[in-house]
């Protein structure tokens, strides 16, 4: 067997496996920042919603993405194996019905594997924005759906070969196709939904509902910064030393940033450097330089990360000062710096490292050919999965409810929704 798929093959897997652990990153960042009240609802949530993204994506997601059709959607290979060759046979030369995928040389389930990792993450966006306030069941229901359909008719657009990929439009591991998808389906949740009791006081300012344990928090940080490692360089899906190498730089230097600006954007605000905004700012960072991560050089991802860290605090108290209610802060780190990464592209660009893809930026002499396209993928994704989103949301809504009662939602979505509580036992005072 040639060598070299062999070796991309492994690297596609680790990396794949590393996008993977980032569930567990999702699950103790989110339940970090909740109340003890809802922390078994908040990783049961972060548990099932890949078990759910792993069937509706072989059942329908990865046809409608990758499969041959026409610019809007994938229409063969749906049950993600139907209509195709995956004998050893096949090998490297497979193309079959998921010829928009067909450039990555490594075998069928592997692609297959890679992409469903980021399935899942996109789905796993959703749960923190709807937090402490959603039923288990909806939450399950509309995971499904937007793994199914909303996704992967999106992803198709962009990495399968659709009208974004043909029009000059550019995301080489996800800000648009991963984060912003979620973003703008979470945004949609949190409005259909509403904001938490007591969120908000009568004059509309928000009221601070701190998180309990900001532990969890940090080792999730930690962990979705471990897994960016898998999620940007193993894009390449192919083990490129002199590519991995370089996008393994730019994302870590983009979630270094990232800290940084936040930690002293919250620190002038407030006065006190608040450990949330860090977690934050570096997830923002590294939201942000995950469409442009690998046309880029390192020192600008550093100034990407830079902004991300800021926009995200901004962001922040914006929809808090809008009354949208949005717990952990993903809207702020997924959607607006998804859109913000996105963007990135047409401006920080060089076309010496990726030559034949994207070209250069505005700020390397490319014009405003590259950002207007990017703007248009911007524009066009938000709007197709917002109202699409919503329009799940409803249905679920009129059909089997959305949020839980007032009763459940002020005694914790642990007791009410799961009949246990993750600190059994144990007191937990809060000072008077």
């Amino acid at each position: 067997m040639d060598m070299k798929i062999v070796a991309d093959t492994m690297w596609v897997l680790i990396t794949a496996m590393l996008v993977f652990f980032m569930n567990l990153g999702f699950a103790t960042v989110e339940t970090g920042f909740t109340r003890a009240k809802n922390a078994v609802n908040i990783l049961s949530k972060n548990f099932i919603v890949f078990a759910v993204s792993s069937l509706a994506f072989f059942v329908f997601g990865w046809g409608l993405m990758f499969g041959n059709g026409n610019p809007l959607v994938g229409l063969q290979g749906l049950f993600m194996l139907s209509g195709a060759d995956n004998s050893p046979a096949a090998g490297a030369a497979y193309q079959g019905a998921y010829s928009a995928i067909s450039w990555a040389t490594v075998p069928l389930l592997a692609k297959f594997f890679f992409q469903l990792v980021f399935a899942g993450t996109a789905a796993t966006i959703v749960s923190g924005a709807v937090a402490e306030r959603i039923k288990y069941s909806s939450f399950i229901v509309f995971s499904f759906l937007m793994v199914g359909i909303i996704y992967p008719i999106v992803g198709h657009w962009i990495w399968g070969g659709g009208w974004l990929a043909t029009s000059g439009f550019w995301d080489f591991a996800g800000s648009t196709v991963v984060h912003s998808v979620g973003g703008w389906a979470a945004l949609a949740g949190a409005l259909v939904l509403g904001s938490r009791i007591g969120k908000f006081k009568e004059d509309g300012s928000p009221n601070a509902i701190p998180g309990h344990n900001m532990g969890l928090a940090t080792i999730g940080a930690f962990v979705l910064w471990l897994g960016w490692f898998g999620f940007n360089p193993g894009s390449t899906m192919a083990a490129d030393v002199n590519a991995i190498s370089r996008i393994v730089i730019t994302t870590n230097m983009a979630a270094a940033a990232g800290i940084l600006t936040s930690t002293i954007m919250s620190w002038l605000i407030s006065r006190k450097p608040d450990l949330g905004m860090t977690i934050n700012g570096c997830l923002a960072g590294l939201v942000a330089v995950t469409a442009p991560c690998a046309y880029i050089s390192p020192l600008s991802s550093i100034i990407i990360g830079a902004l991300a860290g800021i926009f995200v605090v901004l962001a922040v108290m914006m929809f808090d000062r809008i009354r949208i209610d949005d717990p952990v802060g993903a809207l702020s780190v997924h959607l607006v710096n998804g859109v913000f990464g996105t963007l990135a592209v047409g401006l920080f660009a060089q076309d010496m490292f990726m030559p034949g893809t994207t070209g250069n930026g505005l700020f390397f002499g490319g014009g405003t050919k590259l950002l207007l396209s990017q703007l248009t993928g911007v524009v066009t994704v938000g709007g197709f999965t917002f109202f699409m989103a919503l329009g799940i949301w409803l249905a679920i809504k009129a059909v089997m409810g959305l949020r839980v009662s007032r009763d459940e939602e002020i005694k914790g979505l642990d007791i009410g929704e799961h009949g246990m509580e993750a600190y059994s036992g144990f007191q937990i005072f809060t000072a008077q």
